[in-house]
């Protein structure tokens, strides 16, 4: 099993200045250099206190001046929002400068807030995500770039640089409802799980992800799928458990007020419910945590993952911990027992 970190930058009610905030983060991908971490994953977020980081290709360069090993994940490129040349430019001049350590995970987003403040149709959402996924590539692939779409238009362009990795870097498409789950399966891409769905939602899109892939005619040999997942991990169940509930309430009372869609493989669209209620009460609260985040002691959480790396299957965890003493019992008495 591999495992990585996806890295947020959560400023909960502003109680410290943000710079402590980066300066905190910075010291865990320090940790994470010179431990067992395969990569730390960035994630993209606009508007909130839920994670302050609205440019993951800023940061990515921070970090990778500061690093030699660790790679360097997109959690997401939230596509809509950039000019896919732009985008291409950018991921592929970070590649260049972390010397080929980039993993590209690229996504659509979802918040409201986003779309309407970047002045993004959110019924276009999915048509420009799509469209830019294909036009960065074809730009890293080709030496000159001619491309004729519903949203743009390029006649004999060269995008510089191109990116170290050959032909390209990683691709990650972040699939959360059913159909992102089985265009990208019958399209060849290899997906991101995201870290707000149920652990049983996790497995049943997996499975879903594999079956359409192999009729897509793809396979599924040599294809790791990382998984987001929230974790709590403290010296007792019950302290762990205490972390996992004031991480749901941070989370439900920032960013996640109108609910998580849950898919159903089934249905043929995103079915959108909450499979965990919605206005962050006491027993949304405890749903969550149970149902969501990855709690424990160390020893508990040792066996859950041995336990999921079977039933889901889990073979990349991407962990988003609830505390910085959850990364730091996780990193010191989980980690090393995988490694």
């Amino acid at each position: 099993m591999k495992f990585a970190v996806l890295q947020f930058f959560s400023w909960p009610g502003k109680r410290v200045p943000l710079e402590t905030v980066y300066q905190r983060a910075f010291e865990r991908v320090d940790v994470m250099e010179r431990t067992g971490y395969d990569a730390v994953w960035l994630a993209e977020h606009h508007f909130s206190t839920y994670s302050v980081c609205p440019s993951i290709h800023m940061m990515g360069t921070h970090i990778a001046a500061r690093t030699e090993r660790l790679r360097i994940g997109t959690a997401v490129s939230l596509a809509p929002f950039y000019h896919p040349l732009r985008l291409a430019e950018e991921i592929a001049l970070l590649d260049v400068l972390s010397g080929g350590r980039v993993n590209w995970g690229v996504g659509r987003g979802f918040d409201p807030t986003e779309f309407r403040t970047f002045g993004v149709d959110f019924s276009e959402s999915y048509p420009r995500f799509r469209e830019c996924v294909e036009i960065v590539q074809q730009a890293w692939k080709n030496e000159r770039l001619t491309f004729q779409g519903e949203f743009h238009q390029y006649e004999d362009i060269e995008v510089l640089p191109k990116p170290l990795q050959r032909p390209h870097p990683p691709v990650y498409l972040a699939a959360t409802s059913t159909g992102a789950v089985e265009w990208c399966a019958q399209h060849g891409y290899t997906i991101l799980m995201d870290p707000h769905a149920q652990h049983r939602d996790i497995a049943i899109k997996r499975a879903f992800y594999q079956s359409e892939l192999e009729k897509a005619g793809y396979s599924m040999e040599g294809r790791v799928i990382p998984m987001a997942r929230n974790i709590a991990v403290a010296d007792t169940d019950a302290e762990a458990l205490e972390i996992a509930k004031r991480g749901a309430q941070f989370m439900f009372g920032s960013y996640l007020p109108k609910g998580v869609g849950a898919a159903d493989p089934r249905a043929e669209k995103r079915i959108d419910v909450s499979a965990i209620g919605t206005q962050g009460d006491p027993e949304t609260i405890d749903e969550y945590a149970n149902n969501t985040v990855i709690w424990g002691s160390p020893e508990k959480v040792y066996d859950d993952l041995q336990e999921m790396a079977e039933t889901l299957p889990l073979e990349y965890l991407m962990c988003a911990p609830l505390s910085q003493s959850s990364f730091e019992t996780f990193t010191e008495k989980v980690l090393p027992k995988f490694l």
